[in-house]
């Protein structure tokens, strides 16, 4: 047998371990003995740790909001049935599309087809005072048009689902960047220790062809703690968040704070930020336990509540999720993000957009209503909106015809949180297809909503692979016009 050498130990035990490491695991593994010999030997030992408040502190400028909630479209809205009226596109209907608009342009999935023009499919007319023309699949949002600040000039550079979405989400195609909620949550911390500063909602109704990435709310490089955390509005809201059989509260705060106190010990050792984030999300899901029942139960909402958005709590419907989007934003959570995932309709265009619109139209305008009555939509930011609009030629596909995927121009809207009532903003050319005026780009949409939180776009910056890496990745504009 060959002599015990510090090479026989690396290739046995992994690297080698100096003294410090080793006696420092040797105690840790004695103290995991102890907390079984003697359960209350660690009892009171973890101390809560303190409330992640941001590291833009103080902020960058005064804030106009407090929290965002992205009701997020997945698939793509046609702009040309919900915002964006073009009679001149009704003027050619099925006539070739000009060439002179789609020379040379890319397109999703009208490669070598005819390109023929398709006419909004229904009726547009003027809300409110101020004027805002709306289409009539939309009568509730209709209702609140003097509230909301539409944008006609939206343009992204991803022109397929997957992309788009995570540029959307991220600021970059490049998979694996923190979303804009984790960036949110890192520079400002959330106002609730009992809930995560970041929930994703996602909707159950409708046919929701369109896949999402859970990518879309991970946290990137950022801690863990950082990224947006799912909340299911069917069944339990978070797996595995009630014990289990046999084990009471007190055995299971045992268990989390031995827990606790072995992943201290270890931090106070390697400083690694993931042991932190273990750390925070142990003592974050044990809050949960008592925090989430209530969130969820909203057996103490007024009927009149329930009626204005139209929803039976617990359906998993878009309207549930709006209701409990106010609630959560009641309570300090920085970002809510709902997702719709049934406007990606390159067939029967007619029947799926009406369909769909029906389900949002009303929890939307209501969500909206419902924090104006209680105050909170001046330091809320609504935004509405998917990752690209549809084309203004026709698709034809099994059934009707519908819409293929558009990146030059589609339309989103905003409201609250310092946004200006009552606006259009900017345009498209006559048939819907190029953004030709007050052009807004997706960074500019990023840098606007962390203006209105008091964030500095240019100035949140984190050092990764030896880059200074922003959510607006090398370009963006706050689009001073959307102010109030």
């Amino acid at each position: 047998m060959g002599s015990w050498s510090e090479a026989t130990a690396s290739k046995s035990w992994g690297p080698a371990l100096n003294r410090r490491a080793f006696l420092s695991r040797s105690g840790l593994g004695l103290m995991a003995l102890a907390t079984l010999l003697k359960p209350d030997f660690l009892r009171g030992a973890v101390l809560p740790s303190p409330r992640w408040r941001g590291v833009v502190n103080p902020l960058h400028n005064p804030p106009r909001a407090k929290r965002v909630i992205f009701l997020y479209m997945a698939g793509g809205p046609s702009h040309l049935e919900t915002f964006d009226y073009k009679p001149q596109l009704a003027k050619l209907h099925g006539q070739p599309m000009p060439e002179s608009f789609t020379k040379g342009q890319q397109v999703a999935q009208l490669q070598n087809q005819e390109l023929a023009c398709f006419a909004p499919q229904f009726a547009f007319s003027r809300q409110g005072r101020s004027g805002q023309v709306i289409s009539e699949l939309f009568p509730n949002v209709g209702t609140v048009a003097d509230d909301i600040c539409i944008i006609r000039s939206m343009v992204t550079d991803a022109i397929n689902h997957d992309p788009a979405h995570t540029l959307m989400n991220t600021g970059t195609t490049i998979s694996g960047r923190p979303s804009m909620g984790s960036w949110v949550l890192y520079g400002l911390g959330s106002e609730n220790e009992e809930l995560p500063g970041f929930v994703v909602l996602t909707s159950t109704e409708g046919r929701s062809p369109q896949p999402i990435s859970t990518r879309m709310w991970h946290s990137g490089f950022l801690p863990g703690q950082f990224q947006g955390v799912p909340l299911r509005t069917k069944g339990d809201a978070v797996l595995y968040l009630n014990p289990p059989a046999g084990v009471n509260a007190a055995q299971q705060h045992e268990v989390v704070t031995a827990v606790q106190s072995l992943n201290r010990s270890q931090q106070n050792i390697v400083d690694d930020p993931e042991i932190a984030t273990r750390i925070a999300q142990y003592e974050m899901a044990f809050r949960m336990q008592t925090s989430v029942p209530g969130l969820m139960d909203v057996s103490n909402e007024p009927k009149h509540i329930l009626d204005l958005y139209g929803c039976r709590p617990g359906d998993g419907t878009f309207a549930s999720n709006c209701l409990l989007a106010r609630r959560l934003a009641e309570r300090g959570v920085r970002f809510i993000q709902l997702y719709h995932r049934d406007w990606d309709h390159h067939n029967d265009l007619v029947t799926f957009i009406r369909q769909n619109a029906a389900n949002v139209d009303r929890a939307t305008a209501a969500l909206i209503k419902d924090l104006k009555q209680r105050g909170m939509l001046e330091d809320t930011l609504v935004i509405w909106g998917g990752e690209f609009g549809r084309t203004p030629m026709a698709q034809k596909d099994k059934g009707g015809p519908g819409r293929d995927h558009h990146i030059k121009g589609f339309s989103m809207f905003l409201c609250g949180g310092g946004i200006k009532r009552g606006l259009t903003y900017g345009s498209t050319d006559e048939l819907g297809y190029n953004a030709v005026e007050n052009i807004v780009h997706v960074h500019d949409l990023h840098a606007t909503i962390l203006h209105l939180l008091g964030i500095d776009h240019l100035r949140l910056t984190v050092k990764f692979q030896g880059l200074d890496i922003r959510l607006t990745n090398v370009s963006g504009n706050v689009v001073k016009d959307l102010l109030a």
